[in-house]
Parts: structure tokens; sequence; C-alpha cells
């Protein structure tokens, strides 16, 4: 289960890379053609509106993908950090999820002890209701 679950992780990883690296090709490609078309056909300088607002979506696509660089915000290990500190709080002890020091201090949460539900339904009298 937990080998499956990290190669599911790591496929999503990569395919959230690779997702970003068509996002920069086309951004590339689109914005140079519109580039020679601005600078073929008028004497007015147009291109750099489109070119400036996808450069901002492509800016949050990669904090999203890579993080801030020189920052730890938004990285992976932030995030574990960040999930091992919330589970804290909800009262989680360490014993419900593995933790497994490696260089890059990765978390591994046996996900079966986290996935049970405590209650599936609750009955509700119509009195409760205002």
């Amino acid at each position: 289960m937990t080998t499956d679950y990290h190669i599911r992780r790591a496929k999503r990883r990569v395919n959230r890379k690779k997702g970003f690296y068509f996002h920069l090709a086309s951004f590339v490609i689109v914005n140079a053609f519109l580039m020679l078309l601005n600078i073929l056909t008028t004497n007015r300088i147009w291109f750099i509106f489109p070119l400036a607002s996808w450069g901002v979506g492509l800016a949050f696509h990669y904090v999203g993908v890579f993080g801030i660089p020189g920052f730890g915000v938004l990285s992976k290990e932030w995030e574990e950090k960040e999930m091992e500190r919330e589970l804290r709080k909800m009262g989680m002890d360490d014993e419900s999820f593995e933790i497994s020091k490696s260089k890059k201090s990765s978390r591994k949460m046996n996900m079966d002890e986290h996935l049970e539900l405590k209650e599936l339904r609750k009955n509700y009298d119509d009195s409760e209701f205002v």
C-alpha cells in the first residue's frame, strides 16, 4: 500500500512538472509569434500586454509546482512539516503515521488508518432544525 501511494505521489509530481514545461513552451512560442506579428504589422507596441499578463500566470504556475526559490514556503518539505503540525493539533499521535528519516526527511502516512470513517450517517429529528 505504501509503495503504491509513493508511486502515485511521484507520478503526480512528475505530471505537474511536465504541465509547467508545456505551459512554458506554449508561452514562448505564442508570445514570439505575437511579437513578430506586432513588429511586422504596426508601429504600436501591443504584444507586451498579453506577454505580461500571461507571464504573471506562468509565474504563479511555477510557484505552485516548484515553490518559491530561496524560501522554504510552499515546498514539499514545508508542506509535510505543516501536515505533521496539523495532525498533532488534531490529537493524532506519532504512531498513526510512520516517519522515515531520509535526506529530504520525507513523511509517510499509513493512509488506511486516516481514512476510517467514524460516523457514516446521523439521523436527525425535524425538531433539531430551525
